[in-house]
Protein backbone atom coordinates (compact mmCIF):
# COMPACT_ATOMS: atom_id res chain seq x y z
CA UNK A 1 0.00 0.00 0.00
CA UNK A 2 1.11 3.81 -0.74
CA UNK A 3 0.41 6.46 1.09
CA UNK A 4 1.34 10.06 0.36
CA UNK A 5 0.38 13.01 2.07
CA UNK A 6 -2.06 15.38 0.36
CA UNK A 7 0.42 18.11 0.32
CA UNK A 8 3.50 16.85 -1.04
CA UNK A 9 3.48 17.33 -4.85
CA UNK A 10 3.81 13.88 -7.06
CA UNK A 11 6.13 13.99 -9.62
CA UNK A 12 5.89 11.18 -12.99
CA UNK A 13 9.27 10.42 -14.73
CA UNK A 14 8.35 8.90 -18.38
CA UNK A 15 10.79 7.69 -20.17
CA UNK A 16 10.80 7.04 -23.86
CA UNK A 17 13.12 4.53 -25.68
CA UNK A 18 15.26 6.06 -28.67
CA UNK A 19 14.58 2.56 -30.60
CA UNK A 20 11.56 2.10 -32.44
CA UNK A 21 9.02 -0.39 -30.24
CA UNK A 22 8.58 -2.75 -33.31
CA UNK A 23 11.82 -5.31 -33.66
CA UNK A 24 11.69 -4.71 -37.42
CA UNK A 25 13.87 -1.64 -38.41
CA UNK A 26 11.88 0.39 -41.06
CA UNK A 27 15.18 0.45 -43.46
CA UNK A 28 14.06 -2.84 -45.03
CA UNK A 29 10.20 -1.76 -45.74
CA UNK A 30 11.87 1.41 -47.24
CA UNK A 31 13.81 -0.37 -49.54
CA UNK A 32 11.22 -3.04 -49.79
CA UNK A 33 9.01 0.02 -51.26
CA UNK A 34 11.83 1.49 -53.35
CA UNK A 35 12.37 -1.91 -55.39
CA UNK A 36 7.94 -2.42 -56.03
CA UNK A 37 7.91 1.16 -57.19
CA UNK A 38 11.34 0.52 -59.32
CA UNK A 39 9.23 -2.28 -60.10
CA UNK A 40 5.94 -0.94 -60.84
CA UNK A 41 7.82 2.05 -63.20
CA UNK A 42 9.44 -0.74 -64.94
CA UNK A 43 6.25 -2.49 -66.11
CA UNK A 44 4.96 0.90 -67.08
CA UNK A 45 7.49 1.02 -69.98
CA UNK A 46 6.65 -1.92 -70.57
CA UNK A 47 2.99 -1.18 -71.11
CA UNK A 48 3.84 1.37 -72.77
CA UNK A 49 6.02 -0.42 -75.64
CA UNK A 50 3.91 -2.68 -76.09
CA UNK A 51 0.91 -0.78 -76.63
CA UNK A 52 2.81 1.01 -79.27
CA UNK A 53 3.75 -2.39 -81.15
CA UNK A 54 0.05 -3.29 -80.70
CA UNK A 55 0.41 -5.74 -78.04
CA UNK A 56 -2.54 -4.69 -76.04
CA UNK A 57 -2.85 -8.02 -74.14
CA UNK A 58 0.76 -7.99 -73.14
CA UNK A 59 0.23 -3.94 -72.52
CA UNK A 60 -2.65 -4.99 -70.13
CA UNK A 61 -0.86 -7.64 -68.26
CA UNK A 62 1.99 -5.11 -67.88
CA UNK A 63 -0.34 -2.43 -65.99
CA UNK A 64 -2.06 -4.98 -63.90
CA UNK A 65 1.46 -6.09 -62.39
CA UNK A 66 2.32 -2.44 -61.97
CA UNK A 67 -1.04 -1.78 -60.32
CA UNK A 68 -0.32 -4.59 -58.23
CA UNK A 69 3.39 -3.65 -57.48
CA UNK A 70 1.96 0.22 -56.49
CA UNK A 71 -0.77 -1.54 -54.27
CA UNK A 72 1.80 -3.60 -51.98
CA UNK A 73 4.26 -1.19 -51.92
CA UNK A 74 1.28 1.71 -50.22
CA UNK A 75 0.65 -1.38 -47.68
CA UNK A 76 3.94 -1.27 -46.24
CA UNK A 77 4.78 0.81 -43.21
CA UNK A 78 2.89 1.81 -40.62
CA UNK A 79 -0.58 1.13 -40.55
CA UNK A 80 -3.25 3.67 -38.71
CA UNK A 81 -6.14 2.15 -37.04
CA UNK A 82 -9.44 3.98 -36.76
CA UNK A 83 -9.57 4.48 -32.97
CA UNK A 84 -12.16 7.34 -33.29
CA UNK A 85 -15.80 5.65 -33.05
CA UNK A 86 -17.73 8.40 -35.88
CA UNK A 87 -20.93 9.34 -34.69
CA UNK A 88 -24.48 7.56 -36.34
Amino acid sequence: MIVSSPSAPVTLTLQTSVRPRSSVSPLPEASARQRLLLQAATLNEQAQSAATEGELEASARAILGALDCERRAGGLGLQVLQLIKPRA
